[in-house]
């Protein structure tokens, strides 16, 4: 399964076939119905090139695209979110980040087990806590994302909801951007044991991705230095307006 993530987050485009054969390349004797499989239960697939980690539910509403032809300018005016597979060698995890937009900035992330969208939900409600409220929040059609414990918060606070359509590949694409960066500059060198090391190794790297990796996009600026226009990246501590806003969110979950 960890072969099979790097070969998809070089590959995205890879189906189960293509994978099968890179595997063979690497050594791993391994027939397509357990490619396919593994694919499953990892969440991925090659019908658009990104994974397809949060799949819809057709029972949750779904929401239109807002971003089209819309002009990002400025930190909160749009946040994204997105889910990605983390190996480990006792077993894999799950991880989900919520980016500002415009800086790229990483606001808050939470590691899980399973796909259930409680994870989710308290990556979003740190965010809000810490940050105050996006104009736009922009995600994919998956369960987890329009299931209504994660979208109550959503709509209770205002915050337009805008989701891809199906084979928008680069609509949520700096978050895509994220994975590779994630995967490539830390996961696949640390190769981690166990979730705690995972979520230590995790820290540490946002920690840096905000504060001291500079982006080629940003002009070579830090994503903390964007979003703060502090040109220090000093984080503020949280508002009393962000101490009421926890008391809304927490009031229903």
């Amino acid at each position: 399964m960890t072969e099979i993530d790097r070969i998809y987050t070089n590959s995205p485009y890879f189906g189960s076939r293509r994978i099968k054969e890179a595997l063979h390349r690497v050594g791993f004797s391994v027939n397509r119905k357990r490619v396919s499989r593994l694919m499953k239960l990892m969440g991925i697939e090659a019908l658009y090139p990104k994974p397809r980690l949060s799949k819809s539910d057709k029972n949750n509403p779904k929401y239109p695209y807002l971003l089209r032809d819309l002009s990002v300018t400025r930190p909160n005016q749009v946040w994204c979110a997105d889910i990605t597979y983390i190996p480990t060698s006792h077993g894999f995890a799950y991880l989900v980040a919520i980016m500002d937009w415009h800086s790229r900035y990483v606001l808050s992330w939470e590691l899980s087990n399973s796909l259930e969208s409680s994870f989710c939900v308290k990556a979003l409600e740190r965010a809000l806590m810490k940050y105050g409220m996006p104009e736009i929040f922009n995600s994919d059609q998956g369960s987890q994302f329009t299931d209504g414990a994660f979208t109550a918060v959503l709509e209770s606070q205002g915050i337009r909801i805008s989701m891809d359509g199906r084979g928008r590949c680069m609509d949520n694409i700096f978050i895509e951007r994220l994975w590779r960066s994630v995967k490539y500059e830390e996961v696949y060198l640390k190769e981690y044991k166990t979730l705690s090391e995972a979520r230590t190794g995790l820290a540490e790297y946002f920690q840096s991705y905000n504060k001291t990796r500079p982006h080629q996009s940003l002009e070579y600026a830090t994503p903390s230095e964007v979003y703060f226009a502090s040109g220090k990246g000093d984080e503020p501590e949280p508002s009393n307006a962000g101490a009421v806003l926890l008391k809304s969110v927490v009031s229903w979950s």
